[in-house]
């Protein structure tokens, strides 16, 4: 059994959280609080395995709640968010501070709504709820040892756009991430597909990377629409290199990566070195929008063995099916490594059906992404 704390100062959500969650036979519901400060006690009581967490309450907020929670009891912690652009930015806050991933809130109280979230909020919970124990272990090891150097946001705002001979991108533990000298470049477009988990991840990766990086990247991350403008000037603003929302018809540029808007498919049409990105609502039929299938599938045909796709954290195998006619063309395949992932569902169905040229922690991959450039 999974067991749940839900957190929300809206009576009417908790009542509408508690009776999804408790539907599933295999989640138990062991306390619900109205505000941070009431969550805080929860948590030392029952030791839930999963919290649902609003953000917005009075006492103590989520944000300030959710603090406190990864520093002295640390858990999977699932953000209930407003479908707003405030609310998008908030979120995206949370996931910073440690939060695993969100659900959004229904946009009205009809019915239909509510269960409309429902398969997504029992997946996400019974997926992130492996991570408990993990979390706590990492906790426990860095409350034992020194804090690792690391490079600030403000660092990276500020070498934005500066070659890679004047500032030289960092990962998390602060060693340089360089572009090879003398080799030819095999490879000129990078596709990234990601899910549960996948905002931490995406930012460690872009934003090891340099301003001169020498291709495009596409991203398929499985976010509402009103929540992915925010995510890429987000990433904008903490980047070397350049993040945007994608437009369709626009050039895909070196240096620049591209996240698909919620609720439609990134492609590309490449023809003598160019690479024109197509947004589209097709096919409509997708289960997931985006959806990494469809990037990885067009990114195959259309470049071959110039392609590069990475599959980070999420859950399902969105993204296998498209994987393999990347991988018949003749592309490499990148996949994160379980240790790291929030959800290992994503990569371990590429890992599992064979297609992972390397498999790789979350720190290793902006290295491996250069290196795989010309390989």
């Amino acid at each position: 059994m999974v067991r749940v704390l839900v957190v929300d100062d809206s009576a009417f959500m908790r009542k509408a959280l508690t009776n999804l969650l408790g539907k599933d036979p295999e989640i138990e519901i062991v306390g619900t609080a109205t505000n941070g400060l009431e969550a805080l006690d929860a948590i030392k009581a029952h030791d839930p395995d999963v919290v649902t967490l609003d953000i917005e309450m009075p006492k103590m907020d989520g944000l300030t709640a959710l603090g406190h929670i990864m520093r002295d009891m640390p858990r999977p912690v699932l953000m209930v968010s407003s479908l707003t652009t405030e609310g998008a930015a908030v979120t995206l806050k949370a996931l910073d501070a440690g939060a695993v991933d969100f659900v959004a809130k229904p946009s009205s109280t009809v019915s239909l709504d509510i269960l409309d979230m429902e398969k997504e909020l029992c997946q996400k919970v019974k997926a992130v709820a492996k991570r408990k124990r993990f979390m706590t272990l990492r906790s426990n090891m860095r409350a034992s040892t020194a804090p690792a150097a690391s490079t600030p946001a403000s660092a990276f705002a500020a070498a934005k756009r500066q070659p890679l001979s004047s500032v030289a991108a960092a990962n998390a533990t602060g060693a340089p991430v360089c572009l090879p000298k003398g080799k030819r470049q095999m490879r000129d477009l990078v596709a990234i597909g990601v899910s549960t988990g996948g905002p931490p991840a995406v930012q460690k990766v872009l934003s090891a990377l340099p301003a001169d990086f020498p291709a495009p990247i596409l991203i398929a991350q499985h976010m509402p629409a009103a929540f992915t403008g925010p995510f890429a000037a987000r990433l904008n603003g903490l980047c070397q290199i350049n993040v945007k929302e994608a437009e369709n018809g626009e050039t895909a540029k070196n240096g620049w990566a591209y996240v698909c808007p919620g609720g439609k498919h990134l492609t590309v049409k490449s023809r003598l070195g160019s690479h024109t990105l197509v947004v589209s609502e097709e096919p409509k039929t997708a289960l997931y929008k985006p959806s990494a299938n469809e990037l990885m599938r067009v990114v195959g045909e259309q470049l071959g063995s110039r392609a590069l796709g990475v599959m980070l954290t999420g859950m399902g195998s969105d993204g296998l099916e498209g994987t393999k006619v990347l991988k018949q063309r003749g592309g490499r395949a990148i996949a994160q490594n379980e240790a790291t992932c929030v959800v290992y569902g994503m990569p371990k169905a590429i890992v599992d059906a064979g297609l992972a040229d390397e498999i790789l922690d979350i720190d290793a991959i902006p290295a491996a992404i250069i290196d795989n450039l010309y390989k």
